[in-house]
């Protein structure tokens, strides 16, 4: 399974997910022009793609959506509220090629075995994903404000983990968002901050090799600041482990944004 991070963060996500018979994107926050642009730049062809998966209905995880899914001829996979979100949504008087998934309930497409599984966070039924191939899980959970049980039970089935990093508390607390803003990022229905990304890669321990730290903020967090709350929360694990910093200009060919599970 192979794994490229297109873009990450607050402008835009999109992750390509590739197997042996096919591939998936998670989330499309990029405009469709754009997202095949990028694709482009990683030497990627659209043509495998074969679904998306949409972990809530906010505008940076479904800006290309509507006009991918019918360009592409591919469905849309997401909890039942999203996809009422979604179909709401949508600039086209066609119909959303829609599939809802159930938490917990797997799924396939292509190779790719698929669990929705609940996250917490200010979204219609947000969702994190575990994706399956070859003996391989990947675990994408990002826009959660927090890590629960039931969410840590996923996680550490995984071999690869996405997890939001999103904010420096010291950093939103001094910089310019409102104060509104600023308690709804904070709360448990909001982003993951660094320091609680730390607690949760100190909980799943040696057991996941590869962690990407997604989602940060350009306001309120650096790339050097999540890496360097990640590796102390990895402790002396760290050495063992592989911690990417995703990025919103996500992968170009003098710095691929790339993985291998």
């Amino acid at each position: 399974m192979r794994c490229t991070i297109l873009a990450s963060g607050s402008k835009g996500n999109c992750l390509l997910v590739e197997g042996a018979s096919g591939s998936i994107l998670v989330d499309a926050g990029l405009s469709a022009k754009e997202t095949l642009r990028r694709l482009a730049t990683a030497g990627r062809s659209p043509d495998p793609i074969r679904a998306i998966l949409v972990t809530h209905e906010h505008g940076d995880h479904i800006a290309g959506v509507d006009v991918l899914s019918r360009r592409l001829d591919i469905p849309v996979y997401a909890t039942t509220e999203t996809i009422g979100e979604l179909e709401f949504r949508c600039r086209s008087r066609q119909h959303l090629n829609s599939v809802p998934c159930g938490y917990h309930q797997t799924f396939s497409v292509a190779d790719f075995t698929i669990e929705a599984f609940a996250t917490s966070h200010d979204a219609r039924g947000p969702c994190g994903f575990l994706v399956r191939e070859d003996g391989a899980t990947l675990g994408v959970c990002t826009d959660t404000g927090v890590v629960n049980a039931g969410m840590m039970e996923s996680l550490l089935r995984c071999d690869g983990v996405i997890l939001e990093s999103n904010h420096c508390p010291v950093m939103l607390k001094e910089g310019p968002y409102p104060e509104s803003l600023k308690r709804r990022i904070r709360s448990d229905r909001g982003h993951l901050s660094n320091p609680a990304a730390a607690e949760c890669l100190c909980r799943l321990g040696g057991n996941v090799p590869t962690i990407v730290l997604a989602h940060l903020s350009e306001i309120n967090n650096t790339p050097e600041k999540a890496f360097s709350s990640a590796r102390n929360g990895l402790g002396l694990l760290y050495d063992g482990t592989t911690v990417i910093v995703a990025s919103q200009k996500g992968t170009c060919p003098t710095s691929p944004q790339e993985f291998t599970l």
